[in-house]
């Protein structure tokens, strides 16, 4: 396999501000997601940042221009400073949005996080049966969603509710948008399941057949004529179902910054599955050389580091090259062009995992096809995969 480039990248536009800063307080977690992008050896990953150096990465984020900071993780509730942070957050002016499961969430600390300035909730679910969601998470966690999504409105928060689809829950789509409707949301996101992280190790198990995922868009686009604006649906297609790439994260190091728990920054969420960028660390380095001059952000930006087709090609404008992670994961190099691209000469191994999806899990001439078991995420699971990779 052939390791990205990371010198920086000549090429590269003037670098403008970030807009956006993920904030990944921890990987722990209560739930034990089969599509968590979180990294496989998380339970490795120790030494978290503190108050104070979480304080400061968003002052530094705030003067490089960010405006948005979302606080993720793992479950960011699992941090008592939580609180703490939120309040930071808006004295700095940012609009803040908790992405969380909801664990953790009840009316003592929903009231705390209102007074201390929260702008936006966005809250999880796997399914909307009982059954599903908590098979999918591996935890008994339904019946306490729908109580922290009543408590968001209860506290006249605007609600984003958000569910990953695949192929266990894509022919449920009408009936999440249900819930999604009873509990007054006024946003649903539909994130059909990027395959990194987790949800790579299971692929698998999770990838739907085109006839799930179209079948699903057609009961989507059904919902938006018949409600308008009541609950607004976003429902973005599956990459490997698509002949051209997206532009992830709107481009390299382009609006996007994350730092993760222990203060490694992240010119994307799955950065640091990519050998060979050395990704800086934010205990080291003040983000905002971070952000303009570090190697690792600067690898990709611009379109000097491309190869053919995406060199050549009149549509590099648009999508950017597509995802460096899954052009790594599929061609074994970070700067090849995206394999869901139909124009590269890798596009063969994303087609080979659609066709295996559809032989699942009858049909006269699948008989070679191996049902594996999920691989949920726990912390044991999580240090026998280090241990494998070691």
């Amino acid at each position: 396999m052939m390791l990205p480039t990371v010198s920086v990248n000549s090429g590269a536009p003037a670098v403008s501000p970030p807009f956006w800063l993920l904030a990944e307080l921890t990987y722990q977690c209560p739930l034990h997601c089969a599509f968590c992008y979180n990294p496989l050896n998380y339970d490795a990953v120790r030494n978290e940042l503190t108050t104070g150096e979480w304080v400061r990465v968003m002052r530094e984020a705030r003067a490089l221009g960010a405006v948005q900071l979302g606080f993720s993780g793992g479950e960011p509730l699992m941090r008592d400073d939580l609180e703490e942070l939120v309040a930071e957050a808006r004295r700095l002016g940012f609009y803040s949005n908790l992405i969380t499961s909801g664990v953790g969430l009840n009316e003592t600390r929903i009231a705390a996080l209102k007074n201390a300035g929260l702008d936006h909730i966005q809250l999880s679910f796997q399914d909307s049966t009982r059954e599903l969601n908590d098979f999918l998470s591996s935890t008994k966690t339904f019946d306490l969603k729908l109580k922290v999504a009543k408590l968001i409105k209860q506290y006249d928060y605007p609600m984003v509710m958000n569910c990953v689809l695949h192929r266990y829950n894509l022919p449920h789509v009408g009936k999440i948008i249900e819930m999604a409707l009873a509990l007054g949301a006024e946003y649903l996101e539909l994130a059909n399941t990027q395959y990194y992280g987790w949800a790579m190790k299971n692929r698998n198990q999770l990838m739907p057949t085109l006839e799930q995922v179209r079948d699903a868009e057609r009961v989507v686009e059904e919902y938006r004529e018949r409600i308008g604006d009541a609950c607004k649906l976003l429902f973005v297609v599956p990459d490997y179902f698509e002949d051209r790439p997206k532009a992830c994260m709107n481009g390299w190091g382009a609006v996007f910054l994350g730092v993760a728990p222990d203060g490694v920054a992240l010119p994307c969420h799955n950065a640091r599955d990519l050998p060979g960028l050395n990704l800086p660390n934010v205990r080291d380095v003040g983000l905002a050389d971070i952000w303009r001059t570090s190697t690792a952000f600067n690898a990709y930006r611009g379109n000097d580091w491309m190869q053919e087709p995406c060199r050549s090609c009149d549509e590099k404008g648009r999508d950017l090259g597509g995802c460096r992670c899954q052009a790594f994961m599929l061609a074994g190099d970070a700067a090849a062009t995206d394999p869901v691209c139909s124009k590269s000469p890798k596009r063969g191994e994303v087609d080979k995992v659609i066709r295996f999806a559809s032989q699942r899990p009858t049909g006269l001439d699948n008989a070679h096809v191996i049902e594996q078991p999920i691989v949920f995420r726990t912390n044991a699971n999580s240090r026998t995969l280090l241990q494998t990779d070691t």
